[in-house]
Order: structure tokens, then sequence, then C-alpha cells
């Protein structure tokens, strides 16, 4: 099983990426809608088909991305059919089963931080997805969304204490910095839930928090009954429209070779190697690129022209995407890295030629 764990920093949210390694198929738990890109750019290089997006609850402290990652890919969406989602492609029952190639997992209701929570287990890795359920050394609130202290403690009881003790915990959120447990910890340790705390006790405790509700909590949970829509377009993650460029796992623009040759009169091409460099190496490149060393990049990234798109480029595509994320932080709004480098665009045939002229 192809495996994956990502966090959005802002929310401390975890995104699950899960994969058959043989038909390289896929899915995502809890994907957020601010962390499109990057999920998009994670399953396009790993060279992943999501099949589907899962929601582990109607979430109130961010938006899902399962909507964008439908409109992206084509990926159905699947949530509880408690949640009253109608946008929902498929609804969850209790016992349902998601199956990609090997990779089976078992649907568990697991309400009580809110009425309509899933956990995902899947037997064959011995591991579990809780949500909110069940949280490293913690549970989730139930002061909101028909949140229920007494069904909660009965969920984590039935469903997930019941696994065996191996089974590895990934909850939906941590704010401590931890990213995994197991059953067996969670059954010893945890203060709110662990084994020989009592209902009574785990419900007062849980009335008695005090938490203001989540600053996202209006806008959340209605966006996320439309499994993550937005309403106005424009807030959707902004992608370029200048050309087919891409956002990297590394989180770097980058175009293709192909289209660079294409539209070589739409582009300024900047060329980052070092001058002696360019003077003594043999390798030639795009031709009428602009020189402009990386090493002094920072400090004449105003000369760099931006009346059309800018492309980087270096032998391999390295120091180019360095320097197309230095361009970017300086306030540059269309700039791409050219993918491979000078390498790939001689591979591909293109006319070569020694760069002169100094940006």
């Amino acid at each position: 099983m192809i495996f994956r764990q990502l966090i959005d920093q802002q929310t401390s949210t975890f995104t699950y990426l899960l994969a058959d390694e043989r038909t390289r198929e896929a899915l995502l738990v809890d994907c957020v809608f601010e962390q499109h890109l990057r999920d998009l750019a994670l399953v396009r290089e790993l060279g992943l088909t999501l099949r589907t997006t899962l929601e582990t609850h109607v979430h109130a402290d961010h938006v899902t991305g399962a909507w964008l990652m439908k409109q992206a890919l084509g990926s159905e969406i699947a949530l509880a059919r408690a949640a009253g989602a109608a946008c929902a492609d498929r609804l969850l029952d209790a016992g349902d089963v998601i199956a990609l190639g090997d990779v089976r997992l078992e649907v568990r209701a697991t309400p009580g931080h809110t009425a309509a929570c899933l956990s995902f287990v899947h037997p064959g890795e011995h591991l579990v997805f809780t949500g909110d359920a069940l949280l490293i050394r913690g549970a989730g609130r139930t002061d909101f969304q028909e949140g229920d202290a007494h069904r909660l403690f009965g969920s984590v009881r039935r469903e997930l204490f019941s696994l065996p003790e191996d089974y590895l915990v990934y909850p939906a959120h941590d704010y401590g910095g931890r990213c995994q447990s197991t059953i067996g910890e969670e059954k010893r340790h945890n203060p709110r839930l662990g084994e020989g705390v009592r209902e009574e006790d785990f419900v007062g405790y849980m009335s008695n928090l005090g938490l203001p509700h989540p600053k996202k909590l209006a806008l959340a949970v209605p966006a996320n009954l439309e499994c993550g829509r937005p309403r106005d377009a424009a807030k959707a993650p902004a992608r370029p429209t200048w050309g087919p460029v891409v956002r990297t796992y590394a989180g770097v623009w980058q175009v293709e070779p192909d289209w660079v040759h294409a539209h070589r009169g739409e582009v300024a091409v900047v060329d980052v190697r070092e001058r002696d460099e360019v003077a003594a190496s043999p390798l030639e490149g795009v031709p009428d690129s602009l020189v402009l060393p990386l090493s002094e990049l920072r400090e004449r990234v105003a000369e760099v022209p931006r009346d059309k798109p800018v492309v980087f480029v270096c032998p391999a595509g390295a120091r180019s995407a360095i320097a197309a994320t230095i361009f970017e932080e300086a306030g540059g709004e269309r700039v791409a890295n050219m993918r491979g480098g000078i390498h790939e665009w001689r591979a591909l045939g293109f006319p070569a030629a020694k760069p002169e002229a100094d940006a």
C-alpha cells in the first residue's frame, strides 16, 4: 500500500492518501480546500488515479477539498448518510466497505463528536482513521453539531477500543505535534477515554471544557454540507491562466518544455547558470535566453522582465526551481520552472543555442 500523511498547519488537520500499489487507484481522507494544489500534485507525481475522497465527518474548522478534487480528477465524494449532504456521490453507512485493489476500508459509525462521524478501519494494514472521535490522548469536543458525550464514549469503547491493540490510530487532528498512536496506547493512557475512566467522568469532563467555537464554524459547516463547492469561484485556489502551469508537490510552479517551445515568443526565458559556466560549457540552451545567475537573482530580481510570463531554466531544472520560487516570493505573478531543464529540452530535439544576452 502507498500511504502518506499530510497536514494543514493552519488548522492542524491531517489528510491521508492511500493507494493500491498494483492498480495505482487512490483515495484521500479529509482533504483540505486550501491544500488542493499540494494534494493534486502528489497524486499526479505518484502516478495515481484518485477514485474517492472520504470525510470522517462534516468538519467545523476547515472546508473540505472534495469538490475541487472531483472537478480536477473526477473522483467520487463519499461521506456519512447521516450527515444529510446532498452533494455526496456515495452515502456511507456502518458496515460498508470502500475497496480499491487490495486496499479495503471498513466503515464504522462513531458518532458523538458530531451525529455523523465515521471511522475507517484497514484490517490488512492494522490501522484506523478515527476522525475526531478518538484523538491522540484526547477526544473531539461534543458541544455543537448534535454532539453527545454519552454517544462518543460508547462509540469509542464499542467500535474503536474493540480493535486489536496494535492497530495504528490516525486522527483527523492533532494540536501537539503528534502524528499517530495505537489502540493499546489510547486504552492505557488517554486521560479522557482510557479504560479506567467511567462514562460519567467523561461526560463531566466534556461538559466543562469551556472552549470557544471554532473560528470557521459559520463558514465551514455550510460549505462542507456542499462538499466544499465554493459559491464564489474566485475563492478557489488560484491557478495561472497564461499557460498549462501546475504546482508541484515541492511547491513550485512548473511548465513543460514542449509548451515553452510552442510559445517561445510569448515568454521570457531566463537561464540561471553562472556566466563562466555558460561560457565554458558545451551545453547549449533555449535560444534567446537571458542570463541572470542564480547567485545574483535576489539582488537583481527587479531586472527580470515582467511584460511576459517568465520561465526559468538550468541544466536539470533544480536551480531554476529555486529561481522560480525567489521570483514568486518577490511578487512575480507569472512564473514557472521548465520541467527537466535544458537536458530535457535537448532530449526532445528542440533547437538550442548559447545564451548571449544578459538580463
